[in-house]
């Protein structure tokens, strides 16, 4: 994509070029290690956040600097070495989705300029063309269209210039715009990796004569589980016994090792299912217990403490995580009375926002990487809000360390790009976080105690949900042939309505839009017929009869109906095909109607058959606007 948009980190502003979540990975061992097979190890755990090429560099003392890519997968990257085998103790490889040229093999990362430097590089450089140019003239030569080409050619250059491999480095890095995280090997210098961070997330993994360089912790956790994460602007060379960091001056600074809690192993296996999508979903009772569970027994103290100042709440999310925000709207003024905005994060940071006084900040993200987000709470932190609450699935993540506060989701590792089980555990942890603003507020002992014990019968609920999945799969067959499909939801449940069409979206490519049920007649009704399948969630709640009656207008016009309920008396004409839930109180019923609009979109995925767990055009972090 070549058009221009705005980007802000920390509050400045520039041109970006949309890019998505790539991967990297690099080890450097002693002399005589190879590192080859250890690196396509950790590569291809990276592969679930979606990519369309794959590529390594090795560094060996004698045979010097190669390197191997293709336009495919990983897999196909194995193969390749196993017929032209690659040796060294420094290899870096990378994974790409196409910004700048097509996926192939030429446009593939890394890239090497005069077989000595190769670099593999997330995020956008904004002002390559103009580097480009400059490089031309001075005769450098290119074989792809990346914006990361133009980088390796600048470094090679500068390193002409400057005998010290760091500066040239720095010199480089001075004169790129964007956003992005880099790794570079130098075959003049085979004792280290150099590492740069500016938007785009990396981290350093420690071993005893061996260390590691990632984009993901998850990556590396076969091999460590002991990390130095790389802040905004920090530069570190990685030698295989030593690492040493400098900020964007290149000053020497220090950054405290984490131990990470992710375990490795069986934690990214299909454990026998299709899909991790479908694994993911299966996975969701235990995601409500854990999120309860760990969140209930030490996780709101910080937050109980700063609750009765709250006067105001302001949430900014993306995708998935705003449907859950636009949820916790509706409790946070039904529970605690407190007045609450949601916004997308790529709108609210480009409009000029009055702060009200006492109000809470609370970011939601799966990854804790995404840069809207994450642009968001950087310009949040310099104005006169209460404190900034993240609620994150990865507490090593830039948004949980740059927040204030931190509600963890305990999803653990999603691999499905489309979130299934992340958003069901920050809808638990914002009841909860919402819940203890309204114990601070108004709410008595004993309702307190009522909702926690509702939310605790939620894991039977989703069980018995998950129960339905044959009639789901059924229900799927009325959508898979048609063309379009609407969704519908009334108050608390339209946020829900809008998540299942995106599921439906996301990974099955068919159109689909959802509505507040009573904006029907205010034209969607005029796209009603029987070629248009309607996904109605219909609780019996207050608003039973409303969105009854939207229901029979949608029959009238000869739309076929499939419904959602929990109302097990009402005897519903054939036209309505309906699919009867477990009953729990209304303010629950948007996590527990989730799950069934999680399996439909699967199944018309899977009978359309296209590629669930790495849906084209998508991926799991986006890092750059």
């Amino acid at each position: 994509m070549q058009r221009s948009i705005k980007l802000c980190i920390n509050g400045y502003r520039h041109h970006q070029r949309e890019d998505r979540m790539c991967g990297i990975v690099g080890i450097i061992a002693k002399q005589n290690v190879n590192v080859v097979a250890q690196v396509l190890s950790c590569i291809k755990k990276l592969e679930y956040r979606g990519y369309d090429s794959a590529g390594i560099a090795a560094l060996h003392q004698q045979s010097g600097l190669k390197c191997l890519k293709i336009a495919g997968k990983v897999n196909d990257l194995i193969t390749l070495e196993q017929q032209q085998p690659l040796s060294g103790n420094i290899a870096i490889a990378h994974t790409r989705w196409a910004t700048h040229g097509e996926p192939s093999n030429n446009n593939a990362h890394p890239h090497i300029s005069h077989h000595k430097i190769a670099l593999v590089h997330n995020g956008i450089v904004e002002n390559y063309e103009d580097l480009k140019t400059e490089l031309l003239a001075d005769g450098y030569t290119f074989t792809s269209e990346t914006d990361t080409e133009v980088v390796a050619h600048l470094l090679y250059k500068n390193f002409t210039h400057e005998s010290n491999f760091l500066i040239a480095v720095h010199k480089t890095i001075s004169r790129l715009q964007g956003s992005f995280a880099v790794a570079i090997i130098n075959s003049d210098e085979p004792d280290k990796i150099i590492v740069v961070r500016r938007g785009s997330p990396l981290l350093i993994g420690l071993g005893e004569n061996i260390n590691f360089i990632s984009s993901d912790t998850l990556s590396l956790l076969e091999f460590t589980n002991r990390f130095i994460y790389l802040e905004e602007g920090d530069i570190a060379t990685v030698a295989s016994d030593k690492i040493t960091l400098y900020n964007e001056a290149l000053q020497p600074i220090t950054r405290q090792p984490k131990t990470s809690k992710l375990i490795s192993g069986t934690t990214i296996e299909k454990n026998g299912y299709a899909h991790y999508m479908l694994k993911e979903i299966y996975e969701q009772p235990q995601t409500i217990k854990d999120t309860l569970h760990i969140s209930l027994e030490n996780a709101l103290h910080d937050i109980e403490q700063i609750a009765p100042k709250v006067k105001r709440v302001q949430i900014v999310a993306c995708g998935s995580s705003y449907h859950a925000g636009m949820v916790a709207h509706y409790w946070c003024e039904t529970l605690a009375k407190i007045p609450c905005h949601v916004e997308i994060a790529s709108e609210f940071r480009y409009r000029d926002v009055v702060v009200e006084d006492n109000t809470l900040f609370i970011t939601i993200s799966q990854s804790g990487e995404t840069a809207d987000t994450l642009a968001a709470l950087r310009w949040a932190k310099e104005q006169s809000y209460l404190n900034c609450l993240a609620i994150c699935n990865k507490d090593e993540s830039s948004l949980v360390r740059e927040s204030d506060l931190s509600l963890m989701t305990h999803a653990g590792v999603e691999v499905g790009v489309a979130s299934t089980k992340a958003v069901t555990a920050q809808l638990i942890a914002l009841f909860l976080l919402l819940l203890t603003l309204a114990k601070a507020k108004n709410l008595t002992s004993t309702q307190y105690h009522e909702y926690i014990h509702q939310l605790k019968m939620l894991p039977i609920f989703a069980e018995q949900t998950l129960l339905l999945d044959h009639i789901i799969q059924n229900m799927a067959q009325k959508i898979v042939t048609k063309e379009h499909a609407f969704y519908l939801g009334r108050n608390i449940n339209y946020p829900i309505a809008l998540e299942g069409a995106l599921k439906l979206k996301e990974i099955s490519y068919f159109h689909a839009e959802a509505y507040p049920a009573g904006e029907l007649k205010h034209g969607p009704l005029a796209l009603i017929d029987d070629k248009t399948p309607v996904v109605v969630l219909a609780p019996q709640d207050k608003l039973w009869d409303k969105i009854n009656s939207n229901m029979q207008e949608i029959i009238t016009r000869g739309g076929e109906l499939i419904v959602l309920t929990d109302n097990h008396t009402q005897v519903f004409p054939p036209q309505i095909n309906t699919i009867k839930m477990p009953k729990t109180i209304p303010l629950l019923t948007p996590i527990l109607y989730l799950l069934p609009l999680q399996l439909l979109a699967y199944y018309v995925a899977a009978a359309r058959g296209t590629d669930i767990d790495q849906p084209r055009n998508l991926a799991k972090s986006v890092t750059v606007e």
